[in-house]
């Protein structure tokens, strides 16, 4: 049988966020993402997740736990860490792909994906005079983005490369769009809803003490760090 010629079949690496179970508990998992959406609605509809089942036991109901992801308008992937062949059965049963803990790839198909190539100092620059108003979205493809103006509450701002606010920072903010992590986000006043730098992110109430200051948000050891620029 001819394979088509307008059907490619490749390997990749996309960034997803992984949700951890801390029980069986999904009325518990159930709040927690009704909370995250409220707080970054935009950020999170219909975002790829991945679950994390380490700490549940074998009576998880894998189909109810797909069903309450699924109806907070996420989108679940597949699991992560199951303990025996018992929970892996279960969840292919469900319609979700088995991935292993460390590199999240599909246990029946392993791969090694592609490491993002750091951002080219030659990489075109998007520059944006004036405000960004709630409701907006700036994207800088395969470049850094400038906003030479404040980001308002509800606006959202991207670009796969760095992202540099000449005012206040009110909405959302996502550099390394693609994946990579050495992208950075500089702000004259930090009072974001979210920061994200290639997946990872912080929500406003984990910025408390670097709020309402210029700030640089980079990624260092794994983890998203606020440096003051004062």
């Amino acid at each position: 049988m001819q394979t088509s010629p307008d059907i490619e079949f490749k390997g990749t690496g996309f960034t997803l966020t992984v949700i951890k179970l801390g029980s069986n508990s999904l009325d518990a998992l159930q709040n927690i993402l009704m909370d995250k959406i409220a707080k970054a609605p935009h950020f999170f509809n219909c975002a790829p997740v991945v679950v994390d089942v380490s700490q549940a036991d074998d009576e998880l109901d894998f189909v109810q736990l797909k069903e309450v992801v699924e109806g907070q308008d996420f989108v679940p992937v597949g699991v992560t860490a199951c303990r025996n062949q018992q929970q892996k059965d279960s969840a292919r049963s469900a319609g979700l792909a088995v991935m292993t803990a460390g590199a999240l790839q599909s246990e029946s198909r392993p791969a090694n994906p592609p490491t993002p190539a750091p951002q080219s100092a030659n990489s075109a620059t998007k520059v944006v005079h004036g405000h960004v108003r709630s409701g907006q979205q700036v994207y800088a493809d395969s470049g850094d983005l400038v906003i030479v103006g404040s980001v308002s509450n509800g606006a959202e701002v991207i670009a796969d490369g760095d992202i540099h606010i000449y005012g206040a920072l009110r909405g959302r903010a996502i550099a390394g769009a693609k994946g990579i992590k050495q992208a950075k986000i500089f702000c004259q006043d930090l009072q974001a809803e979210l920061v994200s730098i290639a997946g990872t992110y912080l929500l406003n109430e984990q910025m408390v003490e670097s709020l309402a200051r210029a700030s640089l948000v980079h990624i260092e050891q794994d983890k998203l760090v606020i440096r003051s620029l004062a």
